[in-house]
């Protein structure tokens, strides 16, 4: 068994500025999808995605992800609250983001994108669904260095104790997201991509594999404490990636039959 390390959140003190290691880890996350998207766009044989977009495409991402995961959270996870405390829709720094959310605002930003030049929405998808996977990777080590998103209490070898929640062991879900959603589906899409796939297919294998991936993890993370556990003993995060997989399915199914 372990126990947590307790780091403290803020990385640096620059004199009244407090740098947290949660915004180093975005900060992180967003400069690896630009190396990333760099060594994509030389092995692509698409000359309208280039090297100049990259920066604006960016933009557009880092929009969607912020704007998107915050109303996701307001609207997915506490709706009823933030009814009847409206401002504090705008307090980004008391947390509060949702995955899911974020990806549905990443989606509303590429399809601005990829109409504002001229190109097609899923191209643009298919190009940024193996960059994303460094940037989930990071975010989830800001989450276990702040010490949130615990698992579940076990008896596993490997149980850790987070001393500001209780003395039980629990599951390091935080290290277990990092490695499925980050390392593991980062190597499935890079490998995949490597080859000339039909359009949507990319995006596709990335809606199956994180939200399977995230229904698995969400056995050993606890369900939020305002939540608890919904219908059929599943978490909100569960719920929220079957579209995922479904979508996913259908979008890899339709463009191999296109390509055909």
């Amino acid at each position: 068994m372990f126990v947590h390390p307790q780091i403290d959140p803020v990385a640096i003190h620059l004199g009244p500025l407090a740098v947290h290691w949660y915004g180093l880890m975005y900060l992180a996350g967003f400069m690896t999808f630009l190396w990333l998207g760099r060594k994509r766009i030389a092995t692509l044989n698409n000359p309208q995605i280039t090297v100049k977009l990259l920066d604006d495409l960016l933009f557009y991402g880092v929009l969607g992800v912020i704007l998107g995961g915050r109303l996701g959270y307001v609207l997915f996870y506490k709706p009823g609250y933030y009814a009847a405390h409206p401002l504090e829709i705008f307090a980004v720094w008391q947390g509060g983001m949702s995955f899911h959310g974020g990806f549905l605002g990443v989606l509303v930003a590429m399809a601005w994108f990829a109409h504002k030049y001229h190109l097609r929405w899923l191209a643009i998808t298919d190009f940024i669904a193996p960059l994303v996977p460094p940037g989930l990777a990071f975010g989830r080590l800001g989450n276990f260095i702040n010490g949130e998103l615990w698992g579940r209490p076990t008896n596993v070898p490997w149980a850790m104790v987070f001393p500001k929640v209780d003395n039980l062991p629990r599951h390091p879900s935080e290290l277990y997201e990092f490695f499925l959603e980050g390392v593991v589906l980062f190597t499935l899409l890079w490998l995949f991509a490597r080859k000339p796939r039909p359009v949507g297919a990319i995006s596709g294998l990335f809606l199956i594999g994180y939200g399977s991936l995230r229904f698995l993890v969400e056995f050993t993370r606890e369900p939020d404490d305002f939540l608890g556990l919904l219908s059929l003993g599943m978490s909100m995060g569960q719920w929220l990636s079957i579209p995922m997989i479904i979508a996913g399915v259908a979008l890899m199914t339709i463009s191999y039959r296109r390509a055909t």
